[in-house]
């Protein structure tokens, strides 16, 4: 498999998110992207965190650059009526998302980092990560050809990174050919090598419309009873298949899992601070304390080994100073 170093020192930003030794550069913040005009609706169970159309969302992101924050993950929400089951909107190229990343291109060019989420389920009329078979059943291989149709669609519209996060056997492999094939060397895949089925989610799946019509998630993400050799051995692979980041996630709950992934790879490890534990604290704590503890929690991320922290925090970091 082909490794281009490069592409983690294609701009300035992507080096300032990945190298820099402080923890401010190296948060992304995440936002949830809708189809329409003028909308910004808040999510009940996320205080602070949006739904927002694609015109709003670029005025949103505006300001977070003023702040400071340079990078900026995107998740498409889809009209229930749009959806279907291959997840077929997702890599249309006038899909909304990918205005979006244009539009974000057009106006700060290599200023910001755009990651964007690589999978199914906020597509699919089922709300799974995958093809479903006749046994209802996610089909591996044919849900890898949709992940990568949906990868370049994003590359196409000029995204940094395409951020895979549907857990399938052997689709980093299968992104990186695409990009090649279709001669986009420089867009870069962050693998969520590392995600557990895990309780913490439930505030995204309300987000972004995506918990399943039946079953659960159980036999592609991982088993929290796992060991640290099932995560590493995840890690190796996706470096192996041509991953540029490694996820782990969720956060707080697996920072000894990031400790021990950490010391197996030579890529750089991401974290993501799921939506369960940003509620957790935004409900736990009043607005005059809670920026002490965020402060905690994110130098644990960094001391647990994570290069790069997606978080809903961060635009409140950097609103109010909060790491100086």
């Amino acid at each position: 498999m082909k490794v281009r170093p490069r592409i983690n020192r294609w701009t300035i930003s992507r080096r300032n998110l990945i190298f820099d030794s402080s923890i401010k550069s190296s948060l992304v913040q995440p936002h949830f992207v809708v189809k329409g005009e003028n909308i910004d609706q808040e999510i009940k169970t996320m205080p602070g965190i949006s739904r927002q159309s694609v015109d709003v969302l670029i005025k949103t992101i505006s300001s977070d650059m003023d702040l400071g924050i340079k990078s900026h993950m995107l998740f498409a929400v889809i009209d229930s009526h749009d959806k279907d089951a291959n997840a077929t909107i997702a890599s249309m190229d006038d899909m909304h998302l990918q205005e979006a990343v244009r539009k974000l291109k057009d106006e700060f060019g290599d200023e910001i980092v755009i990651l964007t989420d690589v999978c199914l389920c906020t597509a699919t009329n089922h709300g799974h990560c995958g093809i479903i078979d006749h046994n209802h059943r996610i089909d591996n291989d044919l849900t890898i050809e949709e992940l990568c149709k949906i990868a370049i669609s994003h590359a196409k519209a000029g995204a940094d990174y395409v951020s895979a996060s549907d857990m399938m056997d052997g689709r980093i492999k299968s992104i990186r050919n695409a990009l090649e094939e279709n001669g986009y060397t420089s867009t870069g895949i962050m693998s969520y090598s590392v995600k557990y089925a895990s309780s913490f989610y439930g505030p995204f799946r309300d987000a972004a419309d995506s918990s399943p019509d039946f079953g659960d998630r159980n036999s592609h993400q991982m088993d929290f009873r796992s060991g640290y050799e099932e995560a590493i051995m995840e890690s190796l692979e996706d470096q192996k298949e041509g991953a540029d980041i490694l996820m782990i996630k969720p956060a707080i709950a697996y920072l000894d899992v990031v400790r021990k992934v950490k010391d197996r790879v030579h890529r750089p490890v991401a974290i993501y601070n799921v939506s369960g534990e940003y509620s957790m604290l935004m409900n736990s704590f009043n607005e005059d304390s809670r920026g002490n503890a965020i402060v905690e929690i994110l130098n644990s991320f960094r001391r647990a080994g994570a290069d790069i922290i997606v978080s809903y925090h961060s635009r409140e970091v950097f609103a109010k100073n909060l790491l100086g």
